[in-house]
Formats: C-alpha cells, structure tokens, sequence
C-alpha cells in the first residue's frame, strides 16, 4: 500500500504539495519535521510535513522524498494553526508565512554541483580552452560550485562551457544540500591524566626544562586552574601568555588533550542590585491589569511617556514566570530591545532570550530551539514582530509595548501581517493574555478599549512625580522674515541647546528624513536629478558626495553642473539628519554632535553603539529620524528639539494627523525623565494647527475625537476594514488596462465602496508602474465572504492571458 505526506515548500505556491514516502519513513515522520524534497527542474528545498496519508495525488505523479532532515518535530501544531490562520486572513500563501517564519538556517540550500566523470578520457576528445580550465580545476578538488566556475572562467555566461562538457560525457551535475546551522563549539584543553600524580608531573617538568615556553605554557594552565575552578579554554591560555604555536606542541606530545563543548552564542548575566519596587501609581495600574485580566484576555495599559510602563511589564513577567509560563515582549523596533534587553537581563539573568533580524542565522536557531524545548534559558522572548513565529510551548502573556507604532505592520514581502492583530489570535490559541502599552494609543485600540473590547487600565503621572515637559512653540513664519535664523535653528532653538549643554544636560533633536538634503535643484532652468528607475528625486549624500535613491539603491556621483541646461549654479533644497549634524557641527564645535538613523545604524551592534554612547554621556547632541521616537530612556535629557513639525502632518494618508500626534508626543516624552523638568521645542510654519495645539496640551482624547468623527465620515478603520489591491507592471499602457478590468469586476461583484485604479504618490518604483484599487468593508459584513470573491476575481484576472505578467499584491488592513 502507498504511503504520502502533505508537504508545505517555501514557496508562494496556493496548496501543499503530495510525496511519496516508504512504510518506515510513514512511521517516523510527524507533522512540523522537515524534509528535503524535488521540486520543479533539479532543485532541492526544505518542506514541512502537513500531514501523512495513504490517497495519491490525481493529477500529478508523487516524486519520492530525499531526506528526512529531523529526528523530532520542529514545528508546533499549534504554531501551524497559526500560520495557517494568517495566511488566510491576510491572503497569502503558506509557504510565504513558512519562509518568513523559519530562521534561514533552517531552510536548506541547493547548490548545483559539478564533478568531473572518472571514465572520461582528456586525450580522445577535444576540449576549448575554457572547457579545459574546468576539467583541469576538477583534477585538483573533487567538485566545483557554479559559482567557484565563474570566478575561474571571469565571465558569467558559463552555462554554454558546462552544457557542451555534459554533452562530452566530461562531467556531471548534481544536487547537494548544505545544513547552515552549526553548532557553536569552544576548543577547551586539559591536561592527560597520567601527568596529574606528582611524581609523573615533576617528572613532566624536567623533560620540559629545555623548552621554556612549553614549560612556561603548563604552569599557566595549572594556574587559571587554580584561579577559575572550571575547565581551562584554549583562548584563555592564549590570553594569559602561551602562543597558539606552543599549545599545539604540547596536544602534539600527547601532554595536552584538546575537547570541544558546545555552548550558545548569546548568554546573559543577572545584576544584584537590579532589584526595584513601584510607585503607588505604578502599584495601583499593576493591580488594575490583574484584574483586568479576570475578566478580559486584552488589556490596554494607556501610560503617559516616562510613567514607568516597564517597570510594571517586569513585575507580571515576573509574576508569570514564577507559574513556569512563557512570556513573549514584542517592540516596533530593533534600536529598543538594545535598551530593554539590558534592563531585563539585569533582572531575570539568563532567562531571556532574543529574536529579531539583526541576529545572525545560527543565533536565531539557538533561539528557536530554546524555546522549543521550553528551556530555562527562554523564559522571557524579547523581539521585533518576527519572533511571534517562535514555537511557544507554555505562553502565558504577550507584552506589546508602544502598540501604537506602524513598525508592527510588515509592508513587504508576503506576509503582510500586523504584530499586534496577530498576537492578540496567538494568545488566544493559547490561553495567554495580551497588555497593549502605549502613551499615544492607536485610534482602533483606543476604540476597542473604550467600547468594552478590551480592558484599559491608566496611568497618567510620571514617575517620581516629575512633571511632564514644558512644550514652547516656535512660528517659523516669523523667524525667517524677521532674519532670526541660522541654518535650520531659529534663535530660540539655538539660545536653548546652549543653555541646555552649560547645565551639563544632553539635547536630542528630531528630524524625520535623511540624508543631506531631499533635492538638487538647478537655480537656473529648475531641474532636480531624478531616479531613472522610480519616480523620486535623488537625495543628496554630502559626506559621500553622492545621490542616491531611497527606493531602489540607485546613485550617482554629486553633478557639478545641471544635466539639462549645463548651469553650475545648483542648491540643494530641504534637510535631513546629515544636514543638522554638520550646522550642529560649526554652532557648537566644541560639542559632540552625533546622528541616528538608517545609514549610521546599519552593522548588528551599530544602534548599541550610538545608545551606550550617548546613555554614557559620550555624546552631547544626538540627531535622530523616528527611532528616537521609540521608548528610549535617558535620564540626562533636558531638552528635545523638532526641527520641523509640518513635514509629518502633510502626508497623503488618513492616519497623517494620528500619526503626527504620536510621533510628537513620542519625541516629546525622551525630555526631563528623572529629576528636572524637560523643554521641548516645536520649529513650525503653522503653530496654530489643530495636531499642533493638541501635542502642547497633550491631549489625546481632543485628538481621538477629531479623528474618530472624521474615520466615521469618510469610511476609514475601525469602522471599516480595508483592503489594498497594488498592480505593478513595466508597461504603463497595460498596467492601465489591466487596473482598469480588476476595478470592474469587483465593484461589479462586490456591493462595497471600491475606490481606484489610483496612482499612488509615487507611481514608479523599479521601472515598474503602479496602480492601487482599495476595497472598503463595514463592520458588520463578514470578511471571509468578500476574501473568498476577491480571490475568485483574481483566479479570473490570472486567466487572462495578457493579464498574466501583471504583478498583484494583496494587503489587508494595510495601514
């Protein structure tokens, strides 16, 4: 009787595909195992078992499986529920939700490899020369990769050379998979345990006597022995003074054995003096949310900035961890968990572990692994939105800190989730509970909670009764006509860094773009470089001296005359951070002035670096885009500075002005934490403007209710979900068409707003045009219906054959 499995590829393919499998592999294999399976022409890739059964496929022929990759289930049936409940909701596939699930060292790789045939006789036949140069390398290894070809050959059309060697019978091809995770191993030595008696060891000594470093190499290891009482590593030996060279004569003479121990890559230590206890603010919220809980699975913790929403999550973690549960912390961005994960290892030690992109591969695996067998060392998982895909055996709580923030919402590739929606399921299959924190909530959350959704707890007093910034204004407008500006700064801005720096206080200033400057603009014919790829101006690098695009890496050297009309006389028009640095540089050159943003952040450790920095008093002036915004704590900030207010405001999107709020309010909270009141300068041509007047007086309910009045007119969340349809094609004229059939369709089928074809702000990205339709759904309609048409539409729109090469992408609650 055949057996198969259902196997999941990390694919966008729409279903799971059938292998056949014999009746040993039948028994062994369990849903969540990998397995190394054939797919489409000589390609090798990791799949996932589904399931088993015993139906073959009707219309395909069910290859053979590979390789088993796994003794035990790596995968979760609870996780795969939760995949699956993602690629339906948010209308992908579940090779999509696979992919961006599993850490890449999980998932195989392919490579073809060439070897040469052993009955192939050189002589016989003739060989071009760069025929030869392959058989001759192949004399020397065993096997070539395609790659390790086209550096031998210098050219990368190779497949023609291989092709004819193939038809020679020279050589041949074949597939091997590569397993990228290896565990970390550290080379330990200690000494033979026929030299530990006394006797044997003076003796030992004075056959040494003549080589003094060899000697000199063994009284050290006797001494770290001494000193450490645990097993000596041989980088230890090499740090206290023996020489690589040394210590491999002695493993030589058999004196020294070497070993080796596995050990993870990422460790913590705990702090004694972490220890803390709350407020009565604090204490009274913590109690709010425990029962809270009772009643609610979600529970909004609405905490003004600096009130001490950590403290509080590091208290029911605690609690939570003592019932042997698992706790997952997720944060919008990788620049925090670098602030957090001190301040969290400090308390819990070991017990917290780390998920998120900026880890290495093998790091990542440790991870998942760890919690996978619920070890001790995973009690706690701070990460961006990917570590939700972790295989949870025990979870009791999900933390979300600064709920709020747009990060949670991946944007590209598939899936395109939302962290926080998402959490709020898991937990759900779970039985876990879920605390949203945030000072400026988002408008949907803020809904859900005053409406009895969810829970809300309060806390509106900084903690240790320090009183929230002094927010001052200043009119632009004004500043420019009456020539009271220099560079960017007005004269207030700049009064106020200088007097803030003399107090020994440290100045954060905020400024949402990078870069030197958005634009070159030729002063003469008007002119401004664009990217010939999308439909964007170049940005101005001036440390490089470069423009470069923001969207698809394209740069070219600083023009010195204009393109079109050949003038030199170009400016450069707007700001960025790179900008300020440098007026910050020659207002106050005796300072340290740094910038934080994609560019300076890039290397693993590059957001520690510039954070212990300026937390050490190392930096005086930190210029910063939207990380800055996140929940930072520095206890010496006196003032904060936001260069320009109305950039943000102005954006062609309904949550601009919620957005904005946020985003001041956010920046605003970095000033006066601990002892001192801060100041926060606002820099606006508009100070008059509602958002504005609403961050001065911090109040958010003024700002939810304009907001939530104007969502109910115009249709937008939460009164109705949203779905973006994006079209994308290099041929104008037939992205126009196609958008043009799909808008059609659907208004005719769907009896909901549909609103398009529309060119979005930017309407070329890539040298492919774009067209966006989007489908509005009230409250009270089921989504799973409308998905279901949608589909349909699109399995229509796939058939029409001048249709096809359009590329759709779905994107549901896609704000």
């Amino acid at each position: 009787m055949p057996f198969f499995i259902e196997v999941v590829l990390p694919l966008a393919l729409p279903k799971p595909f059938t292998y056949a499998v014999n009746e040993a592999e039948y028994a062994f294999l369990q849903t969540g195992m990998r397995v190394a399976v054939p797919f489409g022409r000589n390609k090798i890739y990791t799949g996932l078992v589904l399931n088993k059964h015993q139906n073959p496929p009707q219309l395909y022929e069910a290859k053979d499986i590979h390789q088993i990759l796994d003794d035990f289930p790596l995968v979760t049936q609870n996780q795969l529920d939760h995949w699956l409940w993602i690629a339906n909701y948010y209308m992908c596939s579940l090779g999509e939700v696979y992919k961006s699930a599993m850490p890449g060292g999980f998932l195989l790789e392919s490579e073809t490899l060439i070897t040469s045939r052993p009955d192939f006789n050189a002589q016989s036949e003739e060989l071009s020369d760069d025929e030869y140069l392959i058989y001759e390398a192949l004399q020397k290894q065993s096997a070539l990769k395609i790659q390790e070809v086209v550096s031998i050959l210098n050219k990368k059309t190779i497949l023609p050379v291989i092709n004819k060697l193939i038809s020679k019978n020279a050589v041949s091809l074949q597939e091997e998979i590569n397993e990228k995770y290896r565990p970390k191993t550290i080379r330990y030595i200690r000494m033979q345990q026929e030299f530990l008696q006394q006797d044997q060891l003076s003796e030992l000594m004075e056959v040494l006597s003549r080589a003094q470093k060899q000697r000199e190499a063994v009284m050290l290891y006797f001494q770290l022995q001494a000193s450490d009482k645990q097993p000596v590593t041989v980088k230890k030996l090499t740090e206290a003074g023996a020489t690589a060279a040394v210590i491999k004569s002695l493993i030589d003479k058999e004196i020294f054995e070497e070993y080796y121990l596995e050990e993870d890559r990422v460790q913590f230590e705990g702090s004694d003096n972490a220890g803390f206890s709350l407020s009565q603010k604090q204490q009274q919220a913590f109690d709010e949310i425990k029962t809270s809980f009772t009643q609610k699975d979600v529970t909004l913790l609405h905490g003004i900035t600096s009130s001490g929403k950590t403290e509080i999550y590091i208290k029911l973690i605690e609690e939570y961890i003592a019932k042997g549960k698992q706790v997952l912390y997720l944060l919008p961005e990788i620049a925090l968990t670098t602030q957090l994960v001190v301040r969290l290892t400090a308390y819990f030690g070991n017990q917290v572990a780390v998920f998120h992109s900026k880890y290495s591969n093998n790091e990542r695996v440790e991870t998942w692994q760890q919690v996978l067998s619920g070890s001790e060392k995973a009690r706690v998982i701070i990460g961006a939105r990917s570590a939700l895909f972790l295989p949870f055996q025990n979870l009791g709580l999900i933390i979300i800190d600064e709920e709020h923030e747009q990060t949670f919402k991946q944007a590209d590739p598939a899936p395109r989730y939302h962290a926080r929606d998402a959490a709020i399921v898991l937990a759900n299959s779970n039985e876990a509970k879920v605390l949203l924190g945030s000072a400026t909530p988002g408008i949907e959350t803020y809904y859900n909670a005053t409406h009895g959704k969810y829970g809300y707890v309060s806390l509106n007093e900084r903690f240790g009764n320090v009183m929230p910034p002094e927010i001052v204004l200043i009119d632009l407008k004004d500043k420019y006509k009456r020539k009271r500006m220099t560079g960017h700064f007005s004269d207030e801005m700049t009064d106020a860094i200088a007097e803030t720096l003399y107090n020994g206080k440290q100045v954060i200033l905020f400024q949402n773009r990078r870069g030197f400057s958005p634009w070159v603009e030729c002063m003469t014919c008007g002119h401004v470089p664009q990217c010939p790829q999308c439909d964007v101006s170049l940005t101005y690098y001036k440390y490089k001296n470069a423009l470069r695009c923001h969207y698809c890496g394209y740069h070219i050297a600083n023009p010195t005359n204009c393109h079109k009309c050949h003038s030199t006389d170009l400016n450069t028009k707007g700001f960025g951070t790179e900008q300020i640095e440098l007026e910050l540089k020659s207002l106050f050159p005796n300072k340290n002035s740094w910038r934080m943003d994609q560019d300076t952040t890039r290397g693993k450790h590059g957001y520690e670096k510039i954070i212990d920095s300026f937390k050490n008093r190392e930096i005086d002036i930190l210029v910063g885009t939207q990380m800055l915004a996140k929940g930072l704590h520095f206890d010496n900030v006196g003032m904060v500075g936001i260069l320009n207010a109305d950039n943000m405001l102005y954006q062609p999107d309904f949550r601009a002005f919620e957005r904005a709020y946020q985003m001041m309010v956010q920046v605003a909270g970095r000033a006066g934490r601990k002892d001192s009141r801060g100041k926060v300068f606002i820099q606006t041509y508009n100070p008059l403007h509602n958002i504005i007047r609403q961050v001065t007086d911090n109040d958010y309910d003024g700002m939810y209710k304009e907001q939530v009045y104007e969502r109910h007119n115009f249709k937008y969340p939460p009164f109705y979900r949203l779905i973006r349809i994006t079209l994308k094609h290099k041929d104008y004229e037939k992205l126009k068409d196609s958008a043009l059939w799909l808008y059609n369709m659907l208004s005719q089928n769907l009896a909901l707003p549909v609103l398009g074809p529309e060119e979005p702000g930017i309407n070329r990205i890539r040298n492919e045009y774009i067209r966006t339709i989007m489908i509005k759904i009230p409250g009270g309609i089921t989504l799973g219906n409308t998905k279901k048409t949608i589909e349909k539409i699109l399995g229509s729109f796939d058939a029409v054959p001048q249709y096809r090469p359009v590329k759709v992408t779905i994107n549901v609650d896609p704000y």
